[in-house]
């Protein structure tokens, strides 16, 4: 069976924090199997627009229609379709790597069907499966979370600063993990125009552009 596509339209879309618009008039379509950047300076917005395109942050006006294969998602089935990446995400630290595992395999499933083992060995985590969270080095923390959102069976893939914390070595498996897991799927990747970051992307979007 083919994998199902998402599309998202973002229409008049704008944020404001007090008084302050951060963007504004923001109309973008972004296609099925997109992979788009988003880039911008610091405090530009860009965090703040994946967390929007995420639902995790409400907008200020305009909207999102998020499509699956041509079918409206509604607003309460967006979590199970989308997997999110970023240093700021905070995780279950009290459990071990497989614990974390077991736990979020009963949310969403794995790509391909990968069993826990597999994800551990596709992380290149295989000598801390029993090793408690909050031991994991910066480092590793974030080789678990990215696994975590780009091994996760879902169309639309978020990744805000996905390098931070990476030495050049995890750098490298950062762009294998992305060449080999997400040809049919939507990416959005969030950046400070750090190439290694976003340098399987096809198009991008600079919120700098959308300011008041």
């Amino acid at each position: 069976m083919p994998k199902k596509l998402l599309t998202l339209q973002l229409n008049n879309l704008g944020k404001k924090f007090y008084k302050e618009w951060v963007f504004r008039n923001l109309n973008f379509t972004i296609f099925a199997n997109q992979k788009l950047v988003i880039l911008g300076g610091n405090g530009s917005g860009k965090s703040t627009l994946l967390q929007i395109i995420s639902g995790f942050v409400t907008q200020s006006e305009g909207d999102l229609e998020y499509s699956l294969s041509d079918s409206k998602i509604v607003p309460e089935e967006l979590k199970n379709h989308i997997s999110f990446a970023s240093p700021y995400l905070q995780i279950l630290e009290e459990f071990t790597l497989q614990e974390i595992l077991e736990h979020c395999l009963i949310f969403k499933p794995f790509i391909n069907n990968f069993s826990v083992k597999q994800i551990i060995n596709l992380i290149e985590l295989d000598g801390s499966k029993n090793k408690l969270v909050k031991q994991f080095s910066s480092g590793m923390k974030q080789r678990l979370k990215l696994g975590l959102a780009i091994l996760s069976d879902t169309p639309l893939l978020l990744l805000d600063e996905p390098i931070s914390n990476l030495d050049k070595k995890s750098i490298t498996w950062y762009q294998e993990l992305i060449a080999n897991h997400c040809k049919q799927r939507t990416v959005i990747v969030c950046s400070n125009a750090l190439e290694d970051e976003f340098n399987f992307c096809n198009t991008e979007l600079n919120v700098m552009d959308y300011k008041k």
